[in-house]
Protein backbone atom coordinates (compact mmCIF):
# COMPACT_ATOMS: atom_id res chain seq x y z
CA UNK A 1 0.00 0.00 0.00
CA UNK A 2 1.40 3.38 -0.65
CA UNK A 3 0.51 7.03 -1.03
CA UNK A 4 2.38 10.37 -1.47
CA UNK A 5 2.68 11.06 2.26
CA UNK A 6 2.74 7.37 3.74
CA UNK A 7 4.33 4.26 2.44
CA UNK A 8 3.90 0.80 3.54
CA UNK A 9 5.83 -2.11 3.05
CA UNK A 10 4.15 -5.26 3.54
CA UNK A 11 7.45 -7.65 3.30
CA UNK A 12 9.22 -5.84 5.87
CA UNK A 13 7.40 -3.42 7.65
CA UNK A 14 9.20 -0.47 7.06
CA UNK A 15 7.22 2.63 7.47
CA UNK A 16 7.88 5.53 6.24
CA UNK A 17 6.55 8.17 8.72
CA UNK A 18 4.25 11.53 7.89
CA UNK A 19 6.47 14.63 7.00
CA UNK A 20 5.84 16.92 9.83
CA UNK A 21 7.23 20.51 10.89
CA UNK A 22 10.32 21.22 12.43
CA UNK A 23 10.34 21.94 15.90
CA UNK A 24 10.95 25.33 16.25
CA UNK A 25 14.01 26.71 17.76
CA UNK A 26 12.80 27.29 21.36
CA UNK A 27 12.50 31.30 22.27
CA UNK A 28 16.00 32.54 24.75
CA UNK A 29 14.68 34.14 27.40
CA UNK A 30 16.46 37.52 28.08
CA UNK A 31 16.81 38.57 31.77
CA UNK A 32 14.38 41.06 31.66
CA UNK A 33 11.47 38.91 30.04
CA UNK A 34 10.96 37.56 26.64
CA UNK A 35 13.27 37.54 23.64
CA UNK A 36 12.71 40.14 21.74
CA UNK A 37 11.49 39.64 17.78
CA UNK A 38 14.60 40.30 15.15
CA UNK A 39 12.83 39.76 12.32
CA UNK A 40 13.31 37.36 9.05
CA UNK A 41 13.23 37.97 5.29
CA UNK A 42 10.01 38.71 3.48
CA UNK A 43 9.40 34.87 2.72
CA UNK A 44 6.70 35.49 0.29
CA UNK A 45 6.43 31.42 0.43
CA UNK A 46 5.40 31.45 3.79
CA UNK A 47 2.87 33.94 3.32
CA UNK A 48 1.21 31.82 0.49
CA UNK A 49 0.92 29.08 2.89
CA UNK A 50 -1.11 31.50 5.09
CA UNK A 51 -3.25 32.60 2.48
CA UNK A 52 -6.42 30.27 2.60
CA UNK A 53 -8.40 31.71 5.47
CA UNK A 54 -12.07 29.95 6.01
CA UNK A 55 -14.52 33.09 7.76
CA UNK A 56 -17.27 30.79 8.52
CA UNK A 57 -14.93 27.88 10.25
CA UNK A 58 -13.28 31.05 12.35
CA UNK A 59 -17.16 32.28 13.45
CA UNK A 60 -18.19 29.21 14.59
CA UNK A 61 -14.66 28.93 16.83
CA UNK A 62 -15.49 32.22 17.92
CA UNK A 63 -19.03 31.36 18.82
CA UNK A 64 -18.01 28.19 20.66
CA UNK A 65 -15.22 29.92 22.65
CA UNK A 66 -17.29 32.22 24.22
CA UNK A 67 -19.86 29.91 25.08
CA UNK A 68 -17.87 27.14 26.68
CA UNK A 69 -16.51 28.75 29.51
CA UNK A 70 -18.15 30.40 32.39
CA UNK A 71 -16.59 32.20 34.53
CA UNK A 72 -18.27 33.52 37.65
CA UNK A 73 -17.76 34.67 40.93
CA UNK A 74 -14.08 34.95 42.78
CA UNK A 75 -12.71 33.38 39.30
CA UNK A 76 -13.96 35.88 37.57
CA UNK A 77 -12.66 38.84 39.78
CA UNK A 78 -9.34 37.41 39.74
CA UNK A 79 -9.58 37.17 35.58
CA UNK A 80 -10.84 40.95 35.32
CA UNK A 81 -8.10 41.88 37.29
CA UNK A 82 -5.43 40.22 35.10
CA UNK A 83 -7.28 42.32 31.89
CA UNK A 84 -6.64 45.41 33.99
CA UNK A 85 -3.04 44.27 34.46
CA UNK A 86 -2.86 43.53 30.38
CA UNK A 87 -4.21 46.88 29.53
CA UNK A 88 -3.60 50.05 27.64
CA UNK A 89 -4.78 52.83 29.24
CA UNK A 90 -5.77 55.24 26.61
CA UNK A 91 -6.76 58.72 25.52
CA UNK A 92 -6.60 59.85 22.08
CA UNK A 93 -8.96 62.74 21.84
CA UNK A 94 -8.43 66.09 20.08
CA UNK A 95 -9.39 68.01 23.36
CA UNK A 96 -6.77 65.99 25.07
CA UNK A 97 -4.18 68.49 27.60
CA UNK A 98 -1.51 67.71 29.69
CA UNK A 99 -3.29 67.57 32.90
CA UNK A 100 -5.98 65.34 31.27
CA UNK A 101 -3.18 62.93 30.86
CA UNK A 102 -2.23 63.33 34.27
CA UNK A 103 -5.19 62.48 35.47
CA UNK A 104 -5.16 59.68 33.14
CA UNK A 105 -1.61 58.66 34.34
CA UNK A 106 -2.92 58.84 38.36
CA UNK A 107 -6.06 56.85 37.65
CA UNK A 108 -3.41 54.07 36.42
CA UNK A 109 -1.04 54.21 39.41
CA UNK A 110 -4.13 54.14 41.39
CA UNK A 111 -6.81 52.04 39.51
CA UNK A 112 -9.23 51.05 42.24
CA UNK A 113 -10.92 52.64 44.85
CA UNK A 114 -9.80 52.10 48.46
CA UNK A 115 -13.21 50.56 49.60
CA UNK A 116 -12.95 47.84 46.21
CA UNK A 117 -9.23 46.89 46.80
CA UNK A 118 -9.57 46.70 50.50
CA UNK A 119 -12.49 44.18 50.21
CA UNK A 120 -10.97 42.06 47.11
CA UNK A 121 -7.84 42.06 49.22
CA UNK A 122 -5.33 43.39 47.32
CA UNK A 123 -4.13 46.58 49.02
CA UNK A 124 -0.91 47.13 48.20
CA UNK A 125 -0.53 44.66 45.56
CA UNK A 126 0.64 46.15 42.28
CA UNK A 127 -2.14 45.49 39.96
CA UNK A 128 -2.18 48.26 37.36
CA UNK A 129 -2.59 48.74 33.61
CA UNK A 130 0.82 47.98 31.33
CA UNK A 131 0.65 51.10 30.29
CA UNK A 132 -0.96 54.39 29.22
CA UNK A 133 -1.26 55.53 25.62
CA UNK A 134 -1.00 59.06 24.27
CA UNK A 135 -0.45 61.27 21.38
CA UNK A 136 3.12 61.98 21.26
CA UNK A 137 2.52 66.09 22.91
CA UNK A 138 1.70 64.58 25.80
CA UNK A 139 4.61 61.71 25.93
CA UNK A 140 6.96 63.96 28.02
CA UNK A 141 3.56 64.46 30.35
CA UNK A 142 3.22 61.13 30.82
CA UNK A 143 6.62 60.44 31.04
CA UNK A 144 7.14 62.50 33.98
CA UNK A 145 3.38 61.01 35.94
CA UNK A 146 4.07 57.83 35.82
CA UNK A 147 8.18 57.87 36.96
CA UNK A 148 9.26 55.25 39.18
CA UNK A 149 5.69 53.70 39.01
CA UNK A 150 6.61 50.45 36.58
CA UNK A 151 3.79 51.86 34.07
CA UNK A 152 4.84 52.02 30.56
CA UNK A 153 4.64 54.92 28.54
CA UNK A 154 3.15 54.52 24.76
CA UNK A 155 3.05 56.46 22.23
CA UNK A 156 0.52 56.41 18.85
CA UNK A 157 2.76 57.74 15.84
CA UNK A 158 3.52 57.43 12.15
CA UNK A 159 0.48 60.00 11.22
CA UNK A 160 -1.87 58.13 13.30
CA UNK A 161 -5.21 57.28 12.84
CA UNK A 162 -4.32 56.96 8.99
CA UNK A 163 -0.59 56.40 8.16
CA UNK A 164 -0.38 58.89 5.13
CA UNK A 165 2.31 61.33 5.81
CA UNK A 166 5.57 60.65 4.06
CA UNK A 167 8.26 57.97 5.48
CA UNK A 168 10.70 60.49 6.23
CA UNK A 169 7.73 62.66 8.51
CA UNK A 170 6.48 59.53 10.00
CA UNK A 171 10.46 57.96 11.35
CA UNK A 172 10.90 61.73 12.93
CA UNK A 173 7.77 60.90 14.84
CA UNK A 174 8.71 57.50 16.14
CA UNK A 175 12.39 58.95 17.13
CA UNK A 176 10.82 62.62 18.85
CA UNK A 177 8.57 60.03 20.98
CA UNK A 178 11.37 58.05 21.92
CA UNK A 179 13.59 60.85 22.74
CA UNK A 180 10.75 61.57 25.08
CA UNK A 181 10.91 58.96 26.87
CA UNK A 182 8.26 56.58 25.24
CA UNK A 183 9.52 52.93 25.74
CA UNK A 184 6.47 51.43 23.71
CA UNK A 185 5.81 52.63 19.60
CA UNK A 186 1.94 51.96 18.44
CA UNK A 187 2.50 52.82 14.31
CA UNK A 188 0.01 52.70 12.03
CA UNK A 189 0.41 51.20 8.28
CA UNK A 190 -0.75 52.55 4.92
CA UNK A 191 -3.77 50.32 4.36
CA UNK A 192 -2.90 51.00 0.93
CA UNK A 193 0.01 48.70 0.53
CA UNK A 194 -2.00 46.38 1.62
CA UNK A 195 -5.12 46.32 -0.93
CA UNK A 196 -1.97 46.88 -3.67
CA UNK A 197 -0.15 43.61 -2.24
CA UNK A 198 3.36 45.88 -2.13
CA UNK A 199 4.29 43.76 0.53
CA UNK A 200 8.31 44.57 -0.19
CA UNK A 201 7.39 48.03 0.36
CA UNK A 202 4.85 47.52 3.38
CA UNK A 203 8.03 45.43 5.01
CA UNK A 204 10.76 47.52 3.88
CA UNK A 205 8.54 50.40 5.99
CA UNK A 206 8.36 48.36 9.23
CA UNK A 207 11.72 47.17 9.49
CA UNK A 208 12.47 51.48 9.02
CA UNK A 209 10.01 52.03 11.88
CA UNK A 210 11.67 48.90 14.06
CA UNK A 211 15.06 50.83 13.90
CA UNK A 212 14.06 54.22 14.58
CA UNK A 213 12.26 52.48 17.97
CA UNK A 214 15.17 51.41 18.63
CA UNK A 215 15.00 49.90 22.23
CA UNK A 216 11.30 50.96 22.25
CA UNK A 217 8.87 48.22 21.52
CA UNK A 218 6.90 48.15 18.44
CA UNK A 219 3.24 47.92 18.18
CA UNK A 220 2.05 47.80 14.33
CA UNK A 221 -1.80 48.97 13.88
CA UNK A 222 -3.22 47.04 10.91
CA UNK A 223 -6.30 49.10 10.87
CA UNK A 224 -8.24 45.70 10.34
CA UNK A 225 -11.72 47.31 10.12
CA UNK A 226 -10.72 49.06 6.68
CA UNK A 227 -9.01 45.61 5.45
CA UNK A 228 -11.87 44.01 4.28
CA UNK A 229 -10.89 40.71 4.14
CA UNK A 230 -9.29 38.03 6.98
CA UNK A 231 -7.03 37.08 4.12
CA UNK A 232 -5.76 40.86 3.94
CA UNK A 233 -5.20 40.60 7.80
CA UNK A 234 -3.51 37.35 8.10
CA UNK A 235 -1.16 38.29 5.41
CA UNK A 236 -0.46 41.71 6.83
CA UNK A 237 0.34 40.12 9.90
CA UNK A 238 2.83 38.12 8.48
CA UNK A 239 4.77 41.01 6.83
CA UNK A 240 4.70 42.77 10.33
CA UNK A 241 5.83 39.74 12.03
CA UNK A 242 8.54 39.04 9.43
CA UNK A 243 9.58 42.81 9.59
CA UNK A 244 10.18 42.85 13.48
CA UNK A 245 6.93 43.92 15.19
CA UNK A 246 6.56 43.14 18.63
CA UNK A 247 3.26 43.18 18.94
CA UNK A 248 0.41 43.16 16.29
CA UNK A 249 -2.73 45.04 16.88
CA UNK A 250 -6.31 44.97 15.36
CA UNK A 251 -7.11 49.26 14.99
CA UNK A 252 -6.54 52.91 15.74
CA UNK A 253 -9.66 52.38 17.34
CA UNK A 254 -10.65 55.07 14.70
CA UNK A 255 -12.11 53.09 12.22
CA UNK A 256 -16.03 52.00 11.68
CA UNK A 257 -15.43 48.39 12.80
CA UNK A 258 -12.58 48.14 15.06
CA UNK A 259 -11.70 44.79 17.25
CA UNK A 260 -13.56 41.70 16.37
CA UNK A 261 -13.49 38.71 17.46
CA UNK A 262 -13.00 36.64 13.85
CA UNK A 263 -10.24 39.06 13.25
CA UNK A 264 -8.49 38.20 16.52
CA UNK A 265 -8.51 34.80 16.14
CA UNK A 266 -7.43 35.30 12.62
CA UNK A 267 -4.47 37.18 13.73
CA UNK A 268 -3.88 34.87 16.83
CA UNK A 269 -3.31 32.40 14.30
CA UNK A 270 -1.05 33.87 12.02
CA UNK A 271 1.24 34.45 15.47
CA UNK A 272 1.23 30.74 16.09
CA UNK A 273 2.29 30.25 12.69
CA UNK A 274 5.36 32.54 12.84
CA UNK A 275 6.11 31.02 16.08
CA UNK A 276 5.97 27.41 14.71
CA UNK A 277 8.37 28.97 11.96
CA UNK A 278 10.93 30.95 13.94
CA UNK A 279 10.72 30.42 17.53
CA UNK A 280 9.88 34.21 18.62
CA UNK A 281 6.83 35.12 20.57
CA UNK A 282 4.77 38.30 18.94
CA UNK A 283 2.03 40.09 21.54
CA UNK A 284 -1.11 40.65 20.19
CA UNK A 285 -3.01 43.68 21.07
CA UNK A 286 -6.80 44.03 20.27
CA UNK A 287 -7.89 47.73 20.33
CA UNK A 288 -10.98 49.82 19.77
CA UNK A 289 -14.86 48.96 21.15
CA UNK A 290 -13.62 46.94 23.95
CA UNK A 291 -15.39 48.27 26.45
CA UNK A 292 -17.33 45.91 28.96
CA UNK A 293 -15.88 43.52 31.26
CA UNK A 294 -17.60 40.52 29.69
CA UNK A 295 -15.86 41.54 26.42
CA UNK A 296 -12.81 41.50 28.09
CA UNK A 297 -12.91 38.07 29.40
CA UNK A 298 -14.17 36.90 25.85
CA UNK A 299 -10.81 38.35 24.60
CA UNK A 300 -8.73 36.72 27.74
CA UNK A 301 -10.12 33.17 26.99
CA UNK A 302 -9.43 33.14 22.93
CA UNK A 303 -6.13 33.65 23.97
CA UNK A 304 -5.91 31.28 26.44
CA UNK A 305 -7.95 28.27 23.91
CA UNK A 306 -5.40 29.56 20.85
CA UNK A 307 -2.11 30.49 22.34
CA UNK A 308 -2.24 29.57 25.94
CA UNK A 309 -1.07 30.66 29.27
CA UNK A 310 2.26 32.84 28.18
CA UNK A 311 -0.64 35.30 26.22
CA UNK A 312 -2.05 36.33 29.44
CA UNK A 313 0.98 37.78 30.44
CA UNK A 314 0.94 42.04 30.02
CA UNK A 315 4.37 41.19 27.72
CA UNK A 316 2.48 39.13 25.21
CA UNK A 317 -1.00 40.55 25.15
CA UNK A 318 -2.81 44.15 25.50
CA UNK A 319 -6.04 45.74 25.83
CA UNK A 320 -6.07 49.06 23.89
CA UNK A 321 -8.53 50.81 25.85
CA UNK A 322 -10.56 54.16 27.56
CA UNK A 323 -13.56 53.29 28.98
CA UNK A 324 -13.06 49.67 29.70
CA UNK A 325 -11.49 49.77 32.75
CA UNK A 326 -14.51 52.13 34.37
CA UNK A 327 -16.71 48.95 33.50
CA UNK A 328 -14.10 46.55 35.50
CA UNK A 329 -13.98 48.52 38.49
CA UNK A 330 -18.46 48.55 38.48
CA UNK A 331 -18.19 44.74 38.00
CA UNK A 332 -15.73 44.18 40.83
CA UNK A 333 -17.75 46.29 43.14
CA UNK A 334 -21.09 44.21 41.90
CA UNK A 335 -18.76 41.28 43.30
CA UNK A 336 -17.92 43.04 46.39
CA UNK A 337 -21.55 43.85 47.35
CA UNK A 338 -24.36 43.34 44.80
CA UNK A 339 -24.52 46.65 43.55
CA UNK A 340 -23.85 48.26 40.59
CA UNK A 341 -22.27 51.73 41.24
CA UNK A 342 -23.06 54.56 38.45
CA UNK A 343 -20.36 55.46 36.49
CA UNK A 344 -19.16 58.76 38.00
CA UNK A 345 -18.20 56.80 40.87
CA UNK A 346 -14.96 55.64 38.77
CA UNK A 347 -13.47 58.65 37.84
CA UNK A 348 -11.18 58.62 34.85
CA UNK A 349 -9.47 61.79 33.86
Amino acid sequence: MSSTIRETDLGTSKITPLPARAAANAPMPQARGIARNPGMRLDLGFMESMRSVNRSALERRVASLTKRRSIKADNQAAWLLRAVACMDLTTLNSNDTEERVRRLCAKAVNPFRRDIAEGLGITGEKIRPAAVCVYHPFVATAVEALRGSGVHVAAVSTAFPHGLAPLSTRLQEIEASVRDGADEIDVVIPRGLVFGAKWQELYNEIVSMRAACGEAHLKVILGTGDLATLRNVMLASMVAMMAGADFIKTSTGKESVNATLPVGLAMVRAIRAYFEETGYLIGFKPAGGISTAKASLDWLVLMKEELGRPWLEPELFRFGASSLLTDIERQLEHHLTGHYSANHRHAMA
